[in-house]
């Protein structure tokens, strides 16, 4: 028997799932749909913090600027939901060929995603990319794998 639970997981994977759709389609206008407007976002290009789906939009379009294709993997995703809040923690690369033609297999950072089902969708209000930090260099760790 399938239960509410269930059914929000399926529905959070589904999501996901576009997003990677999305990113290998370099699709601006699909991305949007799965973001909430007030997206607060900690990716891992600076500023600290963007707010706001535009400003969440403008790290994708300056990825697809770098990009002529692009793919991206998503590794152990592990979710907890409830009735209109859930939250996952994943790896993700990103990674496909630069406009300049070289092969990137990217990087591996630690995604973390929360979402809350606004008007029937599960929508993400809150996302964060991260790489390790080494300590002694003050420099990330870019060289991990799952």
């Amino acid at each position: 028997m399938t239960t509410p639970r269930d059914t929000s997981e399926a529905e959070i994977r589904q999501q996901i799932s576009k997003i990677a759709e999305g990113i290998r389609a370099q699709d601006l206008a699909g991305l949007k749909r799965l973001y909430a407007p007030d997206v607060v976002s900690f990716d891992v290009e600076p500023p600290l913090q963007h707010v706001g789906v535009d400003a969440k939009l403008k790290n994708w379009a300056r990825v697809f600027t770098a990009f002529q294709d692009v793919s991206y993997e998503v590794r152990d995703l592990t979710l907890t939901t409830s009735a209109d809040i859930a939250f996952g923690h994943c790896f993700g690369r990103l990674s496909g060929t630069l406009r300049n033609g070289a092969a990137t297999s990217g990087m591996w950072v630690r995604g973390t995603l929360c979402f809350k089902k606004i008007d029937g969708d599960w929508l993400i209000v809150h996302d964060q990319a991260s790489v390790p930090l080494d300590m002694a260099s003050g420099k990330g760790v870019t060289d991990l794998e799952p």
